[in-house]
């Protein structure tokens, strides 16, 4: 993790021509309340609402973004959210449905969600819980890492490497701790461009769908790796990201597969560069 490194140093890497005060959207996910689409079923005069657009399109829009900036195409001039019916929109709710990454994606945020910020330290194997004559199994409750430390040791190397390698990195972020799916709703997703490490703490720049415009460029999700060693085994992540007050418990690394948002934007084959 980073800990063996003489004092003082620092790296920094950014994807190259990216911010999100000129690169992202110039709307914020504040969308109306209204179905994410519509199911037709055979002989029913309407289509049936799925899903509520007012709880948030941020994979949708940390993904198109993406899409954008890797085709050369810039993003609509749009400033404020494009209504269900317009080609936008279909787009956006597309690639909120592709940031899932059913089902794998959702049993990742699910199972982050449950998981707590720390377990109780290792035992040595054959040793008894408290109170228990039993022996403690390996692999048990009590061998497990807290949410926090698995997003330091697990993911940050996944993010680290798209940023290095030039790439935008989507991250899921977890932002509750509770094992009700309805909940689920509560968590967010950003798009890292940037990050300096110093010694072991590190600062990632993202673009936040949530954050206006005028503040875009200076969103930021920090933590120090260092942290990850310590005897509690929580991780303290702070940041600035408009999540309403809501904490970063934790954070992963995004599946992200490419999309041509040239169809929903009008934009002819010419215009990717």
């Amino acid at each position: 993790m980073d800990c063996d490194r003489p004092p003082g140093w620092v790296v920094r890497s950014a994807v190259s021509g990216f911010l999100p005060g000129s690169s992202a959207f110039r709307f914020t996910n504040s969308f109306d309340a209204q179905p994410l689409l519509a199911l037709r079923l055979p002989g029913m005069p309407m289509g049936i609402g799925i899903g509520d657009a007012s709880r948030g399109l941020c994979g949708g829009m940390i993904f198109a973004v993406r899409d954008l900036f890797e085709a050369g195409i810039a993003v609509p001039p749009d400033t404020e959210p494009p209504r269900r019916g317009t080609s936008l929109y279909g787009y956006l709710v597309r690639r909120l449905l592709a940031s899932f990454d059913l089902p794998r994606g959702v049993a990742r945020y699910y199972g982050l969600m449950r998981g707590a910020d720390t377990y109780p330290r290792p035992r040595p194997a054959g040793a008894s819980r408290p109170g228990s004559s039993r022996p403690v199994r390996p692999g048990s409750a009590l061998g497990r890492l807290g949410v926090g430390w698995r997003s330091l040791a697990d993911e940050w190397p996944r993010i680290r490497l798209d940023l290095d390698s030039g790439r935008l990195a989507p991250i899921g972020v977890i932002t509750v701790h509770s094992a009700d799916p309805l909940q689920l709703g509560l968590n967010h997703q950003v798009l890292a461009y940037a990050y300096t490490q110093v010694d072991t703490a590190v600062t990632l720049r993202v673009y936040d769908p949530n954050t206006p415009l005028e503040r875009a460029d200076d969103v930021t999700m920090s933590f120090d790796l260092a942290a990850a060693g310590g005897d509690s085994g929580r991780v303290r992540i702070t940041h600035s990201i408009a999540i309403g007050g809501r904490p970063v418990r934790a954070f992963f690394h995004s599946r992200y597969r490419w999309a041509d948002p040239r169809p929903a934007l009008r934009v002819p084959s010419a215009g990717i560069g």
